[in-house]
């Protein structure tokens, strides 16, 4: 595939071999794939901007304090319970056990403190952004 780059205002033709494979992810944060030698055009939509985007809601109602909360860093089924409510634990000890595309993940407190609530059951599938353990 040729490029042409320019840098300081002189422009270079360049020929770039593709290493892997071409296609980019799609979903979310992404651009979307048209395809090799297809192009797109992006056009400014008219009107006000849109609102942010605000931090994933999934499981219980709105909690006031996000640092008292874990939430799921991936999707995917609840496949250990580490932890009990009540039960006081420390930063980085492992709460629960995530699978998602047949790898486990260990999802850890980031604080140190007593459990209030649980809000994932074992076989239960998650979203990423859902609450999974509230601290007191």
């Amino acid at each position: 595939m040729k490029l042409r780059i320019t840098v300081d205002n002189k422009s270079y033709e360049v020929e770039v071999e593709v290493a892997e494979d071409d296609r980019a992810p799609s979903g979310p944060g992404y651009p979307p794939y048209y395809g090799a030698g297809a192009s797109a055009s992006l056009v400014a939509p008219s009107g006000p901007a849109p609102a942010p985007l605000a931090p994933p809601q999934a499981g219980p109602a709105a909690v006031a304090d996000e640092q008292k909360v874990c939430r799921s860093p991936v999707a995917g089924i609840v496949v250990r319970v580490n932890t009990q409510v009540g039960q006081q634990i420390q930063r980085n000890d492992v709460l629960l056990v995530l699978e998602a595309m047949k790898m486990e993940t260990n999802v850890t407190s980031p604080v140190a403190g007593k459990v209030k609530a649980i809000h994932a059951n074992v076989g239960e599938a998650v979203p990423v952004g859902h609450v999974l353990i509230e601290f007191e």
